[in-house]
């Protein structure tokens, strides 16, 4: 598979671009670009990989990036089967920090709107009223053209700006170390962990897998993602018991063998660790929020 890393967006002749995707999954390619971008996912579920964050997604999903924030929206392994008529939908928005002039966001007027725009180094995943909608106005500006869509986007641009329905995706501390040589190595380690996290995933195999030795690989891993590459699979795994115990259709037991843990106890240590509640209270949660 080709692996992107700067990814080319967008026509040279307009200074906003907005893309109705669908397809059979989203774009599997773990990648940055010099655009703000504005996502949401109408269709689909998965997990997505934003900097140093690990989230599932469903749709609803709604995120705001900034410049040169690598990220990666992987589809559920169903997606990619030969039978799977399954299919995935969302709209993003591109436009850069220049889409108006090199010093439109410098004048005072917009100084507010400058301090949104930085914000977003660091990811914002909104939430509430406020996501409803950017769903709404991405709809909107996907069947927009010229002056229409820029005052549009304007007016949302503000709106956000003054909202406080979001949180931030990646930890304060989180700095892009990715380089073009090795933007293949970690979509390597993506790929391998997504496909393989409900089996026991050793040490030594991914770091073949990825032509490092195993004490090379783990510091590699650990400067890129401020994490261990242990936890970072526990994470996909907790991600994936969260999708399954929003849909409702099996048993916490089942879940866990299903998720990739090999113990009850142990799948409920890292559930409450990594998700704040344990497995049977976030099933609560999940059912009083509907």
């Amino acid at each position: 598979m080709p692996v992107v890393l700067e990814k080319n967006i967008g026509s040279q002749q307009e200074s906003v671009t907005i893309l109705n995707l669908k397809e059979n999954f989203f774009d599997p390619n773990w990648h940055f670009h010099p655009h703000y971008q504005l996502f949401t996912v109408l269709e689909g579920t998965g997990t997505r990989f934003i900097g140093d964050s690990i989230q599932y997604f469903e749709p609803g999903d709604t995120v705001f990036l900034g410049p040169n924030l690598p990220h990666l929206w992987r589809s559920d392994k169903i997606y990619f089967e030969n039978n799977s008529e399954l299919k995935t939908h969302g709209i993003v928005l591109y436009f850069t920090e220049d889409f108006l002039g090199n010093t439109f966001f410098e004048k005072s007027e917009m100084s507010v709107l400058k301090s949104f725009l930085e914000k977003s180094c660091r990811g914002l995943a909104w939430s509430g009223k406020t996501q409803r909608h950017i769903v709404e106005k991405l709809i909107e500006l996907a069947n927009i053209k010229g002056f229409k869509r820029i005052l549009t986007l304007l007016e949302l641009l503000h709106l956000l700006s003054q909202s406080k329905d979001y949180q931030f995706i990646t930890n304060e501390s989180y700095t892009n170390l990715h380089k073009l040589s090795e933007t293949e190595r970690m979509q390597k380690v993506y790929e391998y962990v997504s496909k393989n996290f409900k089996e026991s995933i050793k040490l030594g195999d991914i770091a073949e897998e990825v032509n490092m030795s195993e004490a090379a690989f783990c510091r590699y891993f650990k400067k890129r993602t401020n994490r261990s590459f242990v936890d970072f699979v526990n994470e996909i795994r907790i991600g994936n018991a969260c999708k399954l115990l929003s849909q409702n259709t099996m048993n916490v037991s089942e879940i866990c063998f299903e998720s990739g843990f090999n113990t009850i106890s142990n799948f409920n240590f890292h559930f409450k660790k990594i998700a704040g509640k344990t497995p049977t209270q976030y099933a609560r949660a999940l059912k009083f929020s509907f």
